[in-house]
């Protein structure tokens, strides 16, 4: 499942791309050889396995059974699709940072590293930048079946800037929470909560910040369908540290229709929040507080 981005504020990120722009030529050099002989034998030369790549096997392979896959992305993405590979120098960091806010985070939850152990994904795959769809909306990352997870835009690492670091984290959490749904189903009734402000299909970008919280989603892309509602209240109540202030807490003496609505759509939410941690501490065993105590903890 994709994770896309919309309009808005920064951590939501949709941005307006009307087209794709090409920002180089393709150059195809085409050489000729004489008529290969189907009987001549072919050597095989092993690629040397690299520092990075043993650190992979060692702390990631054999420990979690996770492959991380940082070579030849046009196996990953679509057909038409293309995006830069990951800079080399920064596939450890951000290995470093996997290995911080997901790995870890489930390890310090009780009962958080054995259910990451049973449904963490085969594949992990490192795109350089982001993929751009013809709706004009940026894929995020996606999650596959639970079998892989991908995060695009790895060549803008940096922990410092704020955007950048709030994508990642919900890109992870994002994708690996699709995994209790697709394992274990929907929490009953959830999608009846606010089964009217589910978005048309294709048109979850045309609704905003301020639409999104009245109808009771923490984000317009969670108006999408019911397994991105829950995907993203999920996500944003593990990263975001003004998750309360922003989709929770009442506004008090409120003396516009707006500010009614925006309340209504709080309580919502709540109805939803609970209806997931109830769910997810039933089928997984883990607590979504104490996730969210070990996220907040490294922020």
């Amino acid at each position: 499942m994709s994770r896309k981005i919309n309009h808005g504020k920064v951590r939501r990120y949709l941005t307006g791309i009307s087209s794709l722009l090409f920002l180089g030529l393709l150059f195809l050099t085409v050489s000729c050889f004489e008529e290969d002989k189907l009987d001549t034998p072919v050597n095989a030369v092993d690629e040397p396995v690299s520092d990075l790549d043993k650190y992979i096997d060692e702390n990631f392979v054999q420990k979690y059974g996770i492959a991380i896959r940082y070579k030849f992305v046009d196996n990953f993405v679509d057909p038409g699709q293309r995006v830069a590979p990951p800079k080399l120098e920064l596939v450890r960091p951000m290995l470093d940072f996997v290995d911080e806010f997901w790995v870890g985070v489930f390890a310090d939850a009780p009962g958080g590293e054995e259910f990451f152990r049973s449904y963490v994904p085969a594949e992990l795959v490192f795109l350089g930048g982001p993929i751009f769809n013809g709706d004009g909306t940026q894929t995020l990352g996606t999650a596959d079946a639970g079998a892989r997870i991908t995060f695009t835009d790895v060549n803008s690492f940096d922990l410092t800037d704020e955007e950048w670091l709030t994508r990642q984290l919900n890109i992870v959490y994002h994708e690996f929470s699709h995994t209790v749904h697709q394992q274990f189903k929907l929490p009953t009734a959830f999608e009846e909560i606010t089964s009217s402000g589910y978005s048309s299909a294709g048109s979850w970008f045309n609704v905003t910040e301020e639409q999104a919280l009245q109808r009771g989603y923490v984000t317009p892309y969670a108006t999408s369908s019911p397994n991105e509602d829950f995907a993203e209240t999920v996500a944003f109540y593990m990263f975001d540290k003004d998750f309360f202030d922003t989709y929770i807490t009442l506004e008090e003496n409120c003396t516009t229709a707006a500010c009614e609505d925006r309340n209504e759509g709080r309580k919502f939410v709540l109805e939803k929040l609970n209806s997931i941690k109830d769910h997810y501490l039933k089928v997984t065993g883990v607590d979504l507080d104490d996730l969210r105590a070990a996220v907040q903890s490294r922020l």
